[in-house]
């Protein structure tokens, strides 16, 4: 057979042909590969030289799936069948194939990459490597056989799971549930897929024994098979609402696992292709893609970044220590600061306390964290210790005097190639950059609480933030795995005035007279994580109050303060920190707070505002509407331009349903014409806080939308 294709590579070995396939950067199965992957095994099984096929990847991939790219553009569901049965045909005549065939599985395993290995007769894994089917994170199921094959190798149960869930699982897991038949040293793999093919060779193995479709012993009972679905469906109804590929994929489930598997698998590339037209999986899809692509400007193409080791963090409370856990599971030097050595103390033990979750996980142990600390963290109180870091962070007191006394210290005691880092939520950085001599170097990095677990980071370029302190931000961003949305300073940035400009609507609802606890569960069943006013309890009444008061400073009228906000700001009742704000937190469960519903008792008998009802629908558009007009406006005002960043920023930083798209995106699907009627008769009924925005005006009359595939 031949032994050089562009994407495969052949050697033979006594009868075994070693298949490596190389398809940079991650052996996707593009269109060519599979072409190519198809040819080899054509002739491989034409050639008498040729008694078993073992088949293996490069670096850190045995293969990773579809190229998703060549999906999300899909429309139609006919013209995408015939593709997908065509791939099918390639995988089924591997597993009904004249020859044995051993995956040597050298990295990750995943989506139609484990499809492919599933239809192998024998699978051997390195030590450590990731295996799953994690199409159900972008909308789909799979769709080359894996709701069949999995189960018949897992059982049902740790089928669903996989499926359902998305998540990959170690190799050493694999083999305790029978994914796998051997795990083994990654130096050490290909010989023993080779010893693997020689023993089908030698016939110690039997090659029908080991193809998967022939295997029923660990299905379920058709009764057993009933009562898991049933229950599979209902917890999947509660917990993945809107999401319609877990449900499609229990239907595979159902509707298979028989013995007719190709014409199982025929109903699966039904439902697979179902999944791939819908608005969910393509929304998912481009959140993915526009992932991956975050940080990625062209005014930093083809900077190289500066090399970042060391960092400074400038103060130890909940932010300063939730960054130096990111900064510490990063790989990277560590100076805490602190003003003196109690706080140090303190911040000490808020650090530990982040690394809890990992190790109750057993991702790590206490003396992994020691060695840690001990070997990358390193505690001051004096800033002369700054002078050999690369990187300061700073999250102090919200106060710009004293921010900009610490910058102007630093300046003097730095490097001049030291980058300044501030993480304010709402100072004007160009301001706090003036002071210094070269405000080039400073930049804000706004992590979002827990900043340990959160994956969104903020970064915002002030007036003279330089193009190279830029592009060595968002390097470190992603070195330190946060997904970087850069923006320009103003007030809010964007993602605190945009997720203000969503929720903003809800005081005019309620001094309108509907009723709060309906506003709250129309979020919620929008896909929001929480209301308007459990999220106002949670980061703090009387922060939101000054931070509007801000807005309405800065940005004028259409921002100021509601006299409603501001008769609930007087009660004193701030929130979760107060043991109560719009709810009481004192018992078992939060319950309204009688104070404040006495208080827009008493606004609505004042103003003779009789109660009201709404439709979720009406409260979902109103809320809507505002906070899409508010995005409009960020854009007018050159605060962000980038449709996909603005809804990476909204889905990773407020929780926006992934499954809608994003804010932007849902607007298109909307119809700009449709936000922009709903806002012309809010603004009638509400006022200026609702006029909308010229850029949302034009969009409604000339048809435009703001993403380009529509």
């Amino acid at each position: 057979m031949k032994t050089d294709y562009k994407t495969i590579k052949v050697e033979l070995k006594d009868g075994v042909a070693v298949c490596t396939m190389d398809n940079p950067p991650v052996n996707q199965l593009s269109q060519h590969f599979v072409e190519e992957l198809a040819q080899a095994f054509t002739e491989a099984y034409a050639d008498e030289a040729v008694k078993a096929i073992v088949l293996t990847g490069t670096a850190k991939n045995f293969l990773a799936g579809a190229d998703i790219t060549q999906i999300k553009d899909v429309k139609a569901r006919d013209a995408l069948l015939p593709k997908v049965k065509d791939n099918n045909r390639f995988i089924n005549a591997i597993e009904t194939g004249p020859k044995p065939v051993v995956a040597a599985i050298n990295g990750n395993c995943l989506g139609g990459g484990l499809e492919i290995a599933m239809a192998c007769h024998y699978r051997v894994a390195a030590r450590g490597v990731n295996l799953g089917q994690p199409e159900v994170q972008i909308g789909l199921i799979p769709g080359a056989g894996g709701t069949q094959r999995l189960p018949r190798l897992v059982g049902l149960r740790y089928g669903l799971e996989m499926i359902t869930t998305g998540k990959p699982i170690r190799a050493e897991v694999a083999h305790a549930r029978g994914l796998v038949d051997e795990v083994t040293e990654p130096d050490q793999l290909v010989n023993r897929a080779v010893k693997a093919a020689n023993r089908f060779i030698s016939g110690r193995v039997n090659i029908k024994l080991r193809t998967t479709r022939f295997r029923h012993d660990r299905l379920p009972s058709a009764a057993e098979k009933k009562g898991m679905l049933e229950i599979a469906k209902a917890m999947t109804a509660a917990q993945a609402k809107g999401y319609i590929a877990p449900l499609k994929a229990i239907e595979a489930f159902e509707r298979g696992l028989s013995y007719d598997v190709e014409a199982d698998i025929g109903m699966e590339s039904e439902l697979f292709a179902d999944c791939v037209v819908s608005d969910v999986a393509k929304n998912l899809i481009n959140i993915f893609l526009n992932t991956r692509a975050a940080g990625r400007l062209p005014r930093i193409e083809g900077l190289e970044p500066a090399k970042i080791k060391k960092v400074s963090m400038l103060g130890g409370g909940v932010m300063g220590t939730g960054i130096v856990n990111v900064l510490l599971k990063g790989g990277f030097d560590v100076v805490l600061w602190e003003i003196n050595k109690e706080a140090l103390e303190k911040a000490l033990v808020s650090i530990r306390k982040t690394f809890d979750y990992p190790i109750k996980q057993k991702k790590m142990t206490p003396a992994d964290l020691e060695n840690l600390l001990n070997n990358q963290l390193q505690t001051t109180t004096s800033l002369e210790d700054m002078k050999d870091v690369d990187l300061v962070i700073e999250a102090v007191l919200e106060d710009m005097q004293v921010k900009q006394e610490i910058w102007q210290q630093l300046e003097g005691i730095c490097r001049d190639d030291v980058i300044f880092a501030t993480n304010t939520s709402a100072l004007p950085i160009t301001e706090m950059a003036s002071i210094l001599a070269d405000p080039g170097r400073m930049i804000g990095m706004h992590f979002f609480n827990p900043a340990h677990r959160m994956q969104l980071l903020e970064v915002i370029c002030a007036e003279k933030t330089s193009d190279q302190t830029l592009a060595t931000v968002v390097a470190f961003s992603r070195a330190i795995n946060k997904i970087p949305i850069v923006v320009n300073d103003g007030p809010g940035f964007y993602v605190s005035r945009q997720l203000g400009g969503l929720m903003g609507a809800a005081v005019y609802l309620s001094a309108d007279g509907v009723d709060g606890a309906a506003i709250e569960s129309a979020m919620t069943e929008f896909g929001m994580p929480m209301g308007p006013a459990t999220l106002a309890d949670l980061t703090g009444i009387d922060i939101n109050y000054h931070v509007n008061k801000t807005f309405a400073k800065r940005l004028g009228d259409r921002y100021k303060v509601h006299p409603l906000t501001e008769l609930i700001y007087q009660t004193g009742c701030y929130g979760r920190k107060t043991g109560a704000g719009y709810f009481d937190y004192s018992g078992d469960q939060p319950v309204p707070n009688p104070k404040v519903v006495k208080v827009v008792q008493k606004f609505l008998k004042d103003n003779q505002v009789a109660p009201r009802e709404m439709s979720k629908d009406e409260i979902i558009d109103t809320m809507l509407a505002l906070g899409i007009n508010e995005a409009a406006l960020m854009i007018e005002e050159g605060i962000c331009d980038r449709p996909q960043d603005m809804d990476l920023a909204m889905i990773y930083g407020t929780g926006f349903p992934p499954y809608r798209g994003g804010i932007l995106r849902y607007a298109d699907t909307w119809g700009l014409k449709n936000v922009y009627e709903t806002l012309t008769a809010l603004e009638g009924r509400y006022g200026v806080h609702f006029k909308p925005a010229a850029l949302i005006r034009d969009m409604a009359a000339s048809g435009n939308t703001f993403y380009k595939d529509r």
